[in-house]
């Protein structure tokens, strides 16, 4: 039995990854380091505007958050492809998720929140796609987007 791969499941699942967007400040946007490639923290942006902009629990709902961090996710993705030259298909899986949540204080679904992200990479790469993981709440996070996510992968 043959098993897909991130590319043909990305497909099947209709996702077509955008252009990876340029760092915004001095770092990079992925790193790697022996069969590991880090990825920098993505914010939720489609078409070169910031999507779900507030404090979840107040402006933005926690079924717009759990979008935010899956457009996050997504994100991660196109660095992740642009960084390995075009295809995810010799990435052997996803080893850790950080997630950072722009929250009021007394909200406390941040898990939830970041399962967003978490459930894509469970889509795009099957097993390999489970990862340990963070979701952390912050009181506020670059142009105020709802969600931030960083990523490390293992190369095969």
């Amino acid at each position: 039995m043959t098993t897909q791969g991130p590319e043909a499941r990305l497909a099947q699942l209709g996702i077509e990854l955008p252009k990876a967007v340029a760092p915004a400040a001095n770092y990079v946007p992925a790193r790697k380091s022996g069969s590991l490639i880090y990825i920098a923290g993505q914010v939720p942006s489609a078409g070169g505007k910031d999507q779900y902009v507030g404090k979840v629990g107040q402006d933005v709902s926690i079924e717009d958050a759990l979008k935010a961090a899956r457009l996050c996710a997504v994100n991660i993705l196109a660095q992740l492809r642009t960084a390995l030259g075009g295809s995810l298909d010799g990435v052997a899986g996803c080893v850790r998720l950080g997630g950072f949540v722009n929250a009021t204080p007394e909200f406390g679904d941040h898990p939830k929140v970041i399962n967003g992200a978490s459930d894509l990479m469970v889509e795009v790469f099957g097993e390999a796609g489970r990862h340990a993981r963070a979701a952390v709440g912050c009181n506020s996070l670059p142009r105020n987007v709802a969600v931030e996510v960083d990523a490390i992968f293992e190369l095969a």
